[in-house]
Protein backbone atom coordinates (compact mmCIF):
# COMPACT_ATOMS: atom_id res chain seq x y z
CA UNK A 1 0.00 0.00 0.00
CA UNK A 2 1.42 3.15 -0.64
CA UNK A 3 0.10 6.80 0.72
CA UNK A 4 1.04 10.02 -0.33
CA UNK A 5 2.01 12.69 2.33
CA UNK A 6 1.93 16.03 1.54
CA UNK A 7 3.39 18.47 3.92
CA UNK A 8 6.13 21.59 3.81
CA UNK A 9 8.01 20.61 7.27
CA UNK A 10 9.97 17.58 6.58
CA UNK A 11 9.78 16.60 10.24
CA UNK A 12 5.85 16.81 9.79
CA UNK A 13 6.11 14.34 6.84
CA UNK A 14 8.70 12.09 8.56
CA UNK A 15 6.22 12.31 11.96
CA UNK A 16 3.22 10.85 9.65
CA UNK A 17 5.01 8.16 8.31
CA UNK A 18 6.28 6.74 11.72
CA UNK A 19 2.67 6.55 12.17
CA UNK A 20 1.04 5.26 9.06
CA UNK A 21 4.15 2.19 9.49
CA UNK A 22 1.23 1.32 12.27
CA UNK A 23 -0.96 0.29 10.24
CA UNK A 24 1.22 -2.13 8.31
CA UNK A 25 4.82 -2.38 8.40
CA UNK A 26 4.69 -2.87 4.36
CA UNK A 27 3.14 0.44 3.99
CA UNK A 28 5.26 2.77 1.52
CA UNK A 29 4.72 6.63 2.39
CA UNK A 30 5.62 9.11 -0.26
CA UNK A 31 6.44 12.58 0.32
CA UNK A 32 5.87 15.58 -1.05
CA UNK A 33 6.76 19.16 0.12
CA UNK A 34 4.59 21.25 -2.14
CA UNK A 35 1.54 20.25 -4.08
CA UNK A 36 3.42 20.68 -7.31
CA UNK A 37 5.43 17.71 -6.67
CA UNK A 38 2.27 15.67 -4.84
CA UNK A 39 0.73 16.28 -8.34
CA UNK A 40 3.89 15.29 -10.02
CA UNK A 41 3.90 11.78 -7.74
CA UNK A 42 0.22 11.14 -8.12
CA UNK A 43 0.81 11.53 -12.03
CA UNK A 44 3.45 9.47 -12.35
CA UNK A 45 2.34 6.41 -9.36
CA UNK A 46 -1.17 4.92 -9.96
CA UNK A 47 -0.34 2.79 -6.99
CA UNK A 48 -1.25 5.61 -4.66
CA UNK A 49 -4.17 4.97 -2.20
CA UNK A 50 -4.97 7.67 -0.13
CA UNK A 51 -3.05 11.21 0.03
CA UNK A 52 -2.53 12.70 3.43
CA UNK A 53 -2.95 16.68 2.53
CA UNK A 54 -1.98 19.81 4.43
CA UNK A 55 -3.95 22.42 4.45
CA UNK A 56 -1.44 25.27 4.34
CA UNK A 57 1.17 24.83 1.83
CA UNK A 58 3.61 27.06 -0.06
CA UNK A 59 2.38 27.07 -3.33
CA UNK A 60 -1.59 27.05 -2.83
CA UNK A 61 -4.05 25.93 0.13
CA UNK A 62 -4.99 22.39 0.65
CA UNK A 63 -8.88 23.63 -0.81
CA UNK A 64 -7.35 24.39 -3.90
CA UNK A 65 -4.98 21.35 -4.00
CA UNK A 66 -8.41 19.16 -3.48
CA UNK A 67 -9.89 20.42 -6.15
CA UNK A 68 -6.69 20.11 -8.75
CA UNK A 69 -6.56 16.54 -7.24
CA UNK A 70 -10.31 15.35 -7.56
CA UNK A 71 -10.41 17.00 -11.28
CA UNK A 72 -6.97 14.96 -12.35
CA UNK A 73 -7.51 11.74 -9.83
CA UNK A 74 -11.28 11.66 -8.82
CA UNK A 75 -10.81 7.89 -7.65
CA UNK A 76 -8.26 9.04 -5.25
CA UNK A 77 -8.93 9.74 -1.64
CA UNK A 78 -7.28 12.54 0.67
CA UNK A 79 -7.64 13.29 3.51
CA UNK A 80 -7.02 16.82 4.91
CA UNK A 81 -4.53 17.90 7.72
CA UNK A 82 -4.64 21.12 9.45
CA UNK A 83 -3.46 22.87 12.26
CA UNK A 84 -6.68 25.22 12.46
CA UNK A 85 -9.44 23.31 13.66
CA UNK A 86 -12.69 25.77 12.70
CA UNK A 87 -15.53 23.84 12.16
CA UNK A 88 -16.20 25.79 8.75
CA UNK A 89 -12.79 25.16 6.86
CA UNK A 90 -13.82 21.32 8.20
CA UNK A 91 -16.83 22.04 6.36
CA UNK A 92 -15.47 23.35 3.45
CA UNK A 93 -13.24 20.56 2.92
CA UNK A 94 -15.92 18.01 3.58
CA UNK A 95 -18.04 19.71 0.42
CA UNK A 96 -14.79 20.10 -1.50
CA UNK A 97 -14.59 16.75 -1.81
CA UNK A 98 -11.70 15.44 0.89
CA UNK A 99 -12.75 12.11 2.20
CA UNK A 100 -11.84 13.16 5.88
CA UNK A 101 -10.21 15.99 7.87
CA UNK A 102 -7.88 15.33 10.55
CA UNK A 103 -6.80 17.92 13.17
CA UNK A 104 -2.86 18.39 13.55
CA UNK A 105 -3.84 18.71 17.72
CA UNK A 106 -5.08 15.17 17.26
CA UNK A 107 -3.61 12.22 18.83
CA UNK A 108 -2.30 9.51 16.74
CA UNK A 109 -5.00 6.61 17.17
CA UNK A 110 -7.39 8.83 15.78
CA UNK A 111 -5.11 9.96 12.68
CA UNK A 112 -5.14 5.94 11.84
CA UNK A 113 -8.80 5.54 13.13
CA UNK A 114 -9.30 8.01 10.27
CA UNK A 115 -6.99 6.38 7.77
CA UNK A 116 -8.61 3.05 7.99
CA UNK A 117 -11.93 4.24 7.64
CA UNK A 118 -11.32 6.22 4.23
CA UNK A 119 -9.39 3.44 3.23
CA UNK A 120 -12.57 1.23 4.02
CA UNK A 121 -14.35 3.54 1.50
CA UNK A 122 -15.97 5.69 4.38
CA UNK A 123 -15.91 9.64 4.73
CA UNK A 124 -14.18 9.97 8.47
CA UNK A 125 -15.82 13.36 10.41
CA UNK A 126 -14.10 14.85 13.34
CA UNK A 127 -15.70 15.12 16.34
CA UNK A 128 -16.57 18.50 16.14
CA UNK A 129 -18.65 17.97 12.77
CA UNK A 130 -19.89 14.50 14.14
CA UNK A 131 -21.64 16.70 16.93
CA UNK A 132 -23.16 19.04 14.64
CA UNK A 133 -24.82 16.61 12.21
CA UNK A 134 -26.41 15.07 15.41
CA UNK A 135 -27.79 18.36 15.99
CA UNK A 136 -29.00 18.91 12.69
CA UNK A 137 -31.06 15.61 12.68
CA UNK A 138 -28.79 13.61 10.13
CA UNK A 139 -27.86 10.26 10.69
CA UNK A 140 -24.53 9.25 10.54
CA UNK A 141 -25.29 6.47 8.35
CA UNK A 142 -26.96 8.86 5.86
CA UNK A 143 -23.84 10.78 5.14
CA UNK A 144 -23.34 11.59 0.91
CA UNK A 145 -21.20 8.62 -0.88
CA UNK A 146 -17.62 9.63 -1.07
CA UNK A 147 -16.34 10.79 -4.35
CA UNK A 148 -14.97 6.93 -4.85
CA UNK A 149 -18.05 5.59 -3.79
CA UNK A 150 -19.56 7.37 -6.44
CA UNK A 151 -17.42 6.21 -9.32
CA UNK A 152 -17.85 2.57 -7.52
CA UNK A 153 -21.61 2.48 -7.73
CA UNK A 154 -21.74 4.31 -11.49
CA UNK A 155 -19.69 1.08 -12.34
CA UNK A 156 -22.11 -1.17 -10.76
CA UNK A 157 -24.98 0.43 -11.98
CA UNK A 158 -23.24 -0.18 -15.76
CA UNK A 159 -22.77 -3.82 -15.19
CA UNK A 160 -18.87 -3.80 -14.11
CA UNK A 161 -17.44 -6.69 -12.21
CA UNK A 162 -14.77 -5.70 -9.32
CA UNK A 163 -12.13 -6.96 -11.74
CA UNK A 164 -13.34 -4.28 -14.74
CA UNK A 165 -13.43 -2.15 -11.68
CA UNK A 166 -10.49 -2.13 -10.44
CA UNK A 167 -8.65 -2.04 -13.80
CA UNK A 168 -10.83 1.18 -14.53
CA UNK A 169 -9.53 2.83 -11.31
CA UNK A 170 -6.45 1.38 -10.93
CA UNK A 171 -6.83 0.17 -7.26
CA UNK A 172 -6.89 -3.67 -5.93
CA UNK A 173 -9.58 -5.84 -5.96
CA UNK A 174 -9.34 -5.74 -2.07
CA UNK A 175 -10.23 -1.82 -2.15
CA UNK A 176 -12.68 -2.56 -4.98
CA UNK A 177 -14.39 -4.67 -2.84
CA UNK A 178 -14.01 -2.20 0.76
CA UNK A 179 -16.09 0.07 -1.36
CA UNK A 180 -18.43 -2.06 -2.49
CA UNK A 181 -19.40 -3.32 1.12
CA UNK A 182 -19.65 0.19 2.22
CA UNK A 183 -22.61 0.84 -0.68
CA UNK A 184 -24.11 -2.13 0.57
CA UNK A 185 -24.06 -0.56 4.12
CA UNK A 186 -25.26 2.67 2.64
CA UNK A 187 -28.12 1.48 0.67
CA UNK A 188 -28.99 -1.37 3.72
CA UNK A 189 -28.72 -4.18 1.14
CA UNK A 190 -27.49 -7.62 1.18
CA UNK A 191 -25.87 -7.96 -2.83
CA UNK A 192 -25.12 -5.60 -5.78
CA UNK A 193 -28.13 -6.23 -7.74
CA UNK A 194 -30.31 -4.55 -4.57
CA UNK A 195 -27.69 -2.39 -4.31
CA UNK A 196 -28.30 -1.08 -8.04
CA UNK A 197 -32.03 -1.22 -7.41
CA UNK A 198 -32.10 0.41 -4.45
CA UNK A 199 -30.17 3.19 -6.01
CA UNK A 200 -31.69 3.80 -9.09
CA UNK A 201 -34.91 4.35 -6.87
CA UNK A 202 -32.68 6.38 -5.18
CA UNK A 203 -31.80 8.82 -8.03
CA UNK A 204 -28.81 7.17 -9.62
CA UNK A 205 -28.43 6.54 -12.75
CA UNK A 206 -25.75 5.24 -15.06
CA UNK A 207 -23.55 7.92 -16.83
CA UNK A 208 -24.25 5.51 -20.34
CA UNK A 209 -27.84 6.16 -19.17
CA UNK A 210 -27.88 9.68 -19.08
CA UNK A 211 -25.80 9.68 -22.32
CA UNK A 212 -28.55 8.46 -24.29
CA UNK A 213 -27.02 4.92 -24.45
CA UNK A 214 -28.54 1.38 -23.49
CA UNK A 215 -28.01 0.29 -19.74
CA UNK A 216 -25.94 -2.56 -19.25
CA UNK A 217 -27.05 -4.58 -16.14
CA UNK A 218 -25.19 -6.83 -14.06
CA UNK A 219 -26.79 -10.05 -15.54
CA UNK A 220 -25.40 -9.39 -19.02
CA UNK A 221 -23.21 -11.70 -19.72
CA UNK A 222 -24.50 -14.50 -17.92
Amino acid sequence: MKILVVDDHALVREGLSQVLKALDESVEVLQAGTCAQAFELADADFDIELVLLDYQLPDMNGLQALAVLAQQHPELPVLLLSGVSSVQVMREAIAGGAAGFVSKASVSEELLLAVRSVLAGDIYHPPELRSGYQHAGIPSDKLPLTPRQELVLQALLQGDSNREISEALHVTDETIKSHVAAILRYFEVQNRTQAVVAATRAGYLPLERRAGARRRTPMDGQ
